[in-house]
């Protein structure tokens, strides 16, 4: 084989090939110049990760702002008890943890996001489009809830119409998500101390000042009457909190912007990758019973009718401020907070949301239309939901939508812990190039399939009331058990089309980062970083091999760039 050669920098971008594939470079261009800043659909190159990982960190933290945590704890609690609460948040933090930590060491270590981790995790290059419709259905859902929120806070302290605030909650996040990870990393970091301080103070001053409320906390029985725990009830408030699986998506969203790993920064790297990835649920835990406990004061201290708002955080965070300042500042304050909490998460559900549809579209139509043009339809969707008034059905459609997350990212850290570190059976470096997967592997389809199917039955009471609220377990039960066996029966036959890329560079360095050598596209004319890569079908007019990026493969419509299968 002809050795590769490297590609020294350029000093000037290079000129597009015109005319050197059979599908025309218009639409590869395109994708090109829309996804350079964001990597929207591919891996994320070492020339543009130049954050370190506590800025990395800080960046995915701040998008778990969001104030849905407050509402979901108080509503559990309302529901079921302080107890019943308590047990069902601690339940799905453990389970959330647990399944987010692979993902979120792949995302870090092979720098790409949760897409391409589930492409080669069992799903194959178009079976994972539906994990991304599942996870693109996350982001305008809590961009929804988050939305409200803020509809709320102004209605509140301004007296803006709800209708208004949900536009305006819209609006305001489109400029803020048009470049990508530069701007969201500088206002995440920047925005993140007065946030911290907004949200701590009030709770400190209301346990140092009322420490009577912490007997009232725990023996609060909710609307169920249940003071001990009960089972039924533990598992119905954990399929609400199990909503939230698929945030791991948008921490990796961050997290594969992560600097490689080498020995001098091993301790921060795994320290970042540890707190930001799979850690952010220790927040998020926290978060909800704070929202548990600030709504049971106000209904047990101030005013019994509270609970009629009592699960909306500006009023929650409003009756403590009130108590520590004058009623100007405390208005001030709360919908402050609100604002810059509906920012920080909402930028990420936006940026999120229209990467996975983008990523989606371009798969299935071999046409990249923008990812803009996604950040709207996200928007749009999410204003629509909004003016539904969803924030009055919360509990229903977030345990609803549980089921479909759990699946998917269960499944998907099922076969990287089992399947690729304990049966060896699927591939360990994660695969995500056209043409180096085949369609659709069933082991990891049809274990989402079936699990989320029959999960989604569970609840809807299918099987009957008695097992109804432990729908929970069955989606991740059947997530973590159906990957192994079907990937046993199949012999792992589905995970590889081809086994060699056609490249001779190692795809990783001497540390095991992926590898920074640059190669030529021939049909954007754009070089790219060796895991990116692939050796074209097509070769050069002297006989000798091409290389196609894996962006310029998706909008490959005659597939004549994509090599032949190969055992």
């Amino acid at each position: 084989m002809e050795t590769t050669k490297l590609l020294e920098p350029a000093s000037q971008p290079p000129v597009a090939v015109v005319g050197s594939s059979p599908t025309g470079n218009a639409a590869a261009l395109n994708a090109t110049k829309e996804s350079l800043e964001d990597y929207t659909l591919r891996f994320a190159p070492r020339s543009y990760r130049k954050w370190s990982a506590g800025v990395v960190a800080t960046s995915a933290l701040g998008g778990i702002a969001y104030l849905a945590d407050f509402s979901i704890g108080a509503n559990i609690g309302i529901a079921y008890g302080t107890v019943n609460a308590i047990f069902g948040i601690l339940v799905a933090a453990v389970i959330i943890f647990a399944t987010g930590f692979p993902l979120a060491y792949y995302a870090a270590r092979y720098n790409i996001d949760l897409d391409l981790i589930t492409r080669g995790s069992g799903f194959g290059y178009y079976g994972s489009v539906v994990t991304n419709v599942i996870f693109a259905t996350f982001t305008f859902i809590f961009f929804a809830l988050e939305g409200s929120i803020m509809a709320q806070g102004l209605e509140v302290g301004l007296g803006v119409p709800q209708w208004l605030g949900y536009a305006a909650s819209t609006v305001i996040i489109i400029p803020l998500v048009i470049y990508g990870m530069n701007t969201l990393a500088k206002l995440q970091v920047w925005t993140t101390p007065l946030w911290l301080l907004l949200m701590v103070v009030p709770v400190a001053y209301l346990l140092i000042s009322h420490p009577e409320s912490i007997n009232s906390f725990f023996a609060y029985t909710g609307e169920s009457g249940d003071g001990g725990p009960n089972l039924a009830s533990v598992m119905l408030a954990a399929g609400v909190c199990l909503s939230l699986m698929a945030q791991i998506a948008e921490q990796i969203d961050y997290l594969r912007f992560m600097p490689p790993r080498t020995e001098a920064n091993r301790g921060a790297w795994w320290r970042a990758v540890i707190l930001a990835g799979p850690g952010w649920v220790i927040f998020g835990a926290l978060k909800q019973i704070v929202g548990l406990f600030i709504a049971i004061y106000l209904i047990a201290s101030l005013d019994p009718a509270a609970s009629a708002t009592a699960n909306e955080p500006v009023h929650q965070f409003l009756g403590v401020y009130r108590e520590m300042m004058p009623a100007w500042l405390a208005m001030t304050l709360a919908v402050v907070l609100v604002v810059i909490s509906q920012i920080k998460i909402n930028v990420t559900n936006a940026y999120s949301g229209s990467l996975a549809w983008t990523n989606s579209f371009t798969r299935i139509t071999k046409t990249y239309p923008g990812r803009m043009v996604f950040v709207v339809v996200n928007l749009l969707i999410a204003l629509v939901l909004m003016e539904a008034n969803m924030f009055d059905f919360l509990n229903t459609i977030l345990g609803f939508y549980a089921n479909c997350a759990m699946a998917w990212v269960v499944t998907v850290a099922s076969d990287i812990a089992i399947n690729k570190y304990l049966l060896k059976i699927s591939p360990k470096v994660p695969e995500f190039r056209r043409g180096m997967l085949y369609p659709v592997n069933p082991v990891g389809f049809v274990s989402m399939l079936v699990s989320a199917g029959i999960s989604i039955a569970v609840f809807f009471g299918a099987f009957g009331p008695a097992i109804q609220p432990f729908s929970p377990i069955f989606a991740v039960g059947l997530a973590l058990v159906l990957p192994p066996v079907l990937a046993l029966l199949t012999k792992g036959r589905y995970y590889l089309r081809r086994t060699d890329d056609g490249i001779d560079l190692p795809m990783f360095d001497p540390d095991g980062n992926p590898s920074d050598a640059r190669l030529l596209c021939h049909v954007t004319g754009i070089e790219f970083e060796r895991p990116d890569m692939v050796r074209s079908a097509q070769d050069a007019p002297d006989g000798g091999p091409q290389y196609v990026s894996s962006l310029a493969l998706s909008t490959d419509k005659t597939g004549e760039l994509v090599l032949p299968a190969k055992p």
